[in-house]
């Protein structure tokens, strides 16, 4: 783990008085820029914020709440005895019809799964109302802790009807639903999503590598083939500190 790091933020960082940006502002992004680009990457440490404060002919205040905004962020880390740090950087995942495991890799992430559950079991009323088949009696269930770099990032939960997906836990372990599904022929049309948030539980927490009330992205998603089938019902919560979701926006109609 390096000690210091090769992009110097006193030589890197460029701030206007002038500027509307508020002058802590203008420090933090420049600053998230270096880490989201790798210049700043993960376990490099910052100078102390007097060094910092100085360097940058700032005072000591604006240099700490631009530190803090990261910090809040998940993306600086401070410890005693060390000073401040950067983590690794967020997963940011575009909103597409695609899984979590395709798009890490994606990103150039290294995915893996620990599976938890892999089974099946009957369906009770609701599950058969959320996979949209009345009558149906057995489902697929699926629960896998998604990981990148060896971390924790996601716990996975999916119900498939049962004779959609007949999987074993090594091909979870190295590939993605979707990918699964469409090696099977299935051809994935659309979904219907819905994102949120909540704490994290002691069950959470511990599978993720959290604290109990840690901020947690929860995300359910319905998933339909081609002929209007629903293949799969997911729920899902991510580690807000290292996860977001991506949404574009386009311009409606006047």
């Amino acid at each position: 783990m390096s000690t210091s790091p090769a992009w110097d933020p006193v030589r890197g960082i460029a701030v206007d008085p002038a500027s509307p940006e508020p002058l802590y502002f203008q420090v933090a992004r420049q600053l998230q820029a270096a880490i989201d680009d790798g210049r700043l990457p993960a376990g490099s440490r910052l100078a102390n914020e007097l060094d910092l404060a100085a360097g940058l002919r700032l005072s000591r205040p604006t240099v700490r709440q631009a530190i803090q905004s990261l910090v809040n962020q998940g993306l600086l880390v401070r410890k005693r005895g060390v000073g401040t740090q950067v983590v690794r950087t967020k997963v940011a995942r575009p909103l597409r019809l695609s899984s979590l495991f395709d798009d890490l890799a994606g990103l150039g992430e290294t995915p893996s799964s620990e599976v938890l559950i892999n089974r099946v079991e009957p369906a009770d009323a609701e599950l058969a109302a959320l996979l949209e088949a009345p009558g149906l009696q057995r489902v697929r269930r699926l629960k896998r802790i998604r990981c990148t770099g060896g971390e924790p990032l996601a716990i996975m939960n999916n119900c498939l009807p049962d004779g959609v997906l007949d999987v074993d836990d090594a091909e979870l372990r190295s590939q993605g639903l979707y990918q699964l599904l469409r090696q099977t022929g299935i051809r994935l049309h659309s979904a219907q999503q819905s994102i949120g948030a909540r704490l994290a539980t002691e069950e959470d927490a511990e599978l993720l590598d959290e604290t109990p009330g840690a901020a947690l992205l929860t995300m359910q998603r319905t998933t339909y083939d081609e002929t209007g089938r629903v293949v799969e019902y997911g729920w899902h919560v991510y580690r807000a500190s290292r996860y977001s979701f991506n949404l574009p926006l386009t311009h409606g109609p006047q």
